[in-house]
């Protein structure tokens, strides 16, 4: 395209301009006079849904503004089923406002948010001035009784203030001029006038932002894994699902909200693994139960070793019963042996001699698994076969599902199967096992996990922890992706755990409960199991391919941490307040020093974690007085949540030692003035 033509395309495509004297078209008079941008939560745009949780505030924020200096008023307008609400916003500063929304029920919903020019407002801060400097305002009153008539003859608006405007508009009749004012000016007008005013220049933000509630599980809960085939109290025998039931007081004991499970499907035995991961299995060797699928049934069916599907049943309603929830793994990929490959050889690619190919990671190579083709010749049959086993355990009362390597199936499958199973179960929560590259865990949150593994069991210095804590809890992130902070899993023995002793595994414990929503470990953690693969993150005799029987009681263990640090979960309001952490000074490098706070529940909780497992460091730290409006001299009371006593903290500035052969965390309850006790 040549450059006069360029130019004439961009001309057909605007308003010409005006010439003095020649006709113009209708003007925009007051469309767009009020600037409504930034608004937060917004994701791509309105492209996903922003994440909340049922019965919790959460902020919506905008940048509203106008010309001049008319007071303005804002507004969030909620809607969710065949409700709605609007909910007043504040400024905050800077023309940014913000308003609390609250949803009491699951699903999705959608917000928008209008502004407005307050006439009578604006009226009442301009005539305010002028009294106060003494100028006449006989005109103003005037002025200020044409807005209230006018809105009195508008005909709505709650009845109270109309009456309380009509008698303020007969009073004016008999009081002196000089009055009039004043008694316009009273705080009792001023809000009738803000629920019957004229909203000028009514601007309506242009998008209706998508928002999903989630149940209160979606963003904290605390998740403890186990293998059922390792809970038979006899050593060698393979566990049953009457094993496990018998296991649910313990689980219960420790504090945990959600028992989860690998998969409990019929393990294939094409290359079946041996212990240690070996490619050699004895006839007797469990083999990998990600290798999933056998004669006797695949992704729908129960190994037989532990039961049947009424057993199943059983289970989950033996959990239930105990306050506790069962999660179960989604993993897509099956065993040779699947009656899938037999059934449906489209589903799965082959390579070029034929032969069916192995899943890989190179160098890596899963020779008891494959992988089916997301995009093949049975795609669609495939996406609604998956879809269908998640529904099938929903029926079985499995409403909470970890998802097993989400990142190696294409986001299209995830976000249409996770928004056609909420549907109709929005209550159903689903985690991504995926430790990938940051934006590819971030997009799986945005197209509908509910929650994510994260980088957490990699963060160990405090400059790193503090660095990654922020970005989650203050920055964009926030509105989309909740991790899940598990200390340990099968496939992760995290190298600090492997050489820090039982004074590591307190420290990752309260790091990961207390800095997050959710947490979760790895049944062997709460005993410091730490034997590795040398030189790898591998638990040595892996359970992923062998029974390992555990003696709960073993010496060493750190059971009482687990239920001490899982009851302040459950007793402090602060530690749900997930985006309300902060990092304090505490002047020592190894020293981790952080706050919680809810302060509607007059909850205030400071901690501080040695992060070197096998030294004691005495350090200087500041209690964060400037949170609760008090000066560097005041004074809080304290309660010291590990030991149980109260005393009292003087000034800013304090000095504390913690020993890792004691306990190598403090935790404090702060009581500011005028906090109940």
């Amino acid at each position: 395209m040549k450059q006069h033509e360029f130019q004439n395309v961009r001309s057909a495509n605007r308003e010409a301009p005006s010439v003095r004297g020649a006709e113009v078209g209708p003007l925009p008079l007051s469309d767009g006079r009020i600037a409504i941008e930034a608004v937060r939560p917004e994701i791509n745009g309105g492209r996903f849904f922003a994440k909340a949780i049922q019965a919790v505030d959460f902020l919506v924020s905008a940048d509203i503004y106008c010309d001049g200096h008319d007071v303005l008023r804002a507004a969030v307008l909620v809607s969710w089923g065949n409700a709605a609400t609007e909910i007043p916003m504040r400024p905050i500063g800077n023309d940014r406002w913000e308003g609390t929304v609250n949803i009491p029920d699951v699903g999705p919903c959608s917000f928008t948010i209008i502004a407005w020019r307050d006439l009578f407002a604006s009226w009442a801060a301009e005539t305010t001035k002028k009294i106060a400097a003494y100028q006449r305002t006989a005109l103003d009153a005037i002025e200020g009784r044409n807005l209230i008539e006018a809105a009195l003859g508008a005909g709505t608006g709650q009845e109270a203030s109309r009456l309380l405007l009509e008698d303020v508009l007969a009073r004016m009749k008999v009081c002196p001029d000089d009055d009039e004012c004043e008694l316009l000016l009273s705080d009792n007008v001023l809000k009738a006038m803000s629920h019957l005013g004229s909203r000028a220049d009514l601007t309506r933000y242009e998008n209706d932002v998508p928002v999903f509630v989630e149940r209160a599980l979606a963003g904290f809960g605390s998740w403890y894994e186990l293998f059922p085939r390792s809970q038979s109290a006899v050593s060698g025998r393979h566990g049953t699902f009457d094993d496990v039931i018998k296991q649910l007081s313990y689980v219960r004991q420790l504090g945990f909200d959600v028992l989860y499970f690998p998969p409990i499907h019929p393990i294939g035995r094409t290359n079946r693994k041996g212990p240690n991961n070996s490619l050699v299995a004895a006839e007797s060797d469990p083999g990998s139960p990600y290798a999933i699928g056998a004669a006797d049934g695949g992704h729908t069916a129960i190994h037989s070793e532990l039961g049947t599907l009424a057993d199943f049943d059983r289970l989950v309603d033996a959990a239930r019963d105990k306050g506790l929830e069962i999660a179960l793994d989604f993993a897509i990929q099956c065993s040779p042996d699947h009656p899938w490959v037999k059934q449906h050889p489209e589903w799965f690619n082959h390579r070029p001699d034929g032969s069916i190919k192995f899943a890989e990671n190179p160098p890596k190579k899963y020779e008891d698994i494959v992988n089916v083709d997301f995009y093949g010749e049975g795609k669609q049959a495939v996406w609604i076969s998956l879809r269908d086993v998640v529904q099938f355990w929903i029926e079985h009362g499995v409403t909470i599902f970890r998802v097993d390597n989400p990142h190696t199936k294409p986001f299209p499958f995830w976000e249409w199967l996770i928004n056609d199973i909420r549907r109709n179960h929005p209550d159903v929560i689903f985690l991504a096992e995926a430790f990938t590259r940051p934006k590819v865990m971030g997009r799986l949150a945005k197209i509908g996990f509910s929650q994510s593994y994260s980088y957490f069991t990699w963060r160990n210095e405090k400059e790193e922890l503090q660095a990654y804590l922020s970005q989650l809890t203050q920055g964009e992130e926030r509105w989309y992706m909740r991790p899940n902070f598990f200390a340990n899993t099968p496939d992760i023995n995290p190298y600090f755990l492997q050489n820090s002793g039982r004074a590591g595994f307190q420290i990752r414990l309260v790091l990961a409960a207390t800095l997050g929503g959710s947490y979760g470990i790895y049944s062997g953690f709460e005993l410091c199991e730490a034997a590795a693969v040398p030189g790898k993150e591998e638990y040595l005799n892996s359970e992923k391919y062998q029974i390992r029987h555990r003696d709960l009681n073993s010496s060493g263990n750190i059971a009482e941490d687990i239920i001490f640090i899982n009851r302040l979960r459950k007793e402090h309001a602060a530690l749900r307040a997930y985006s309300s952490l902060r990092f304090y000074n505490a002047w020592n490098d190894h020293i981790l020093y952080y706050g919680k706070m809810d302060a509607r529940e007059d909850s205030f909780l400071l901690f501080h974690v040695n992060l070197d497992p096998h030294n004691a460091h005495e350090f200087q730290f500041e209690v964060p007085l400037w949170e609760f409006g008090l000066s560097d001299e005041a004074s809080v009371e304290v309660e010291d949540l590990v030991h149980g006593n109260r005393f009292t903290w003087h000034g800013k500035l304090h000095t504390l030692r913690i020993d890792p052969a004691t306990v190598p965390y403090a935790i404090w309850r702060i009581f500011p003035p005028g906090v109940r006790r």
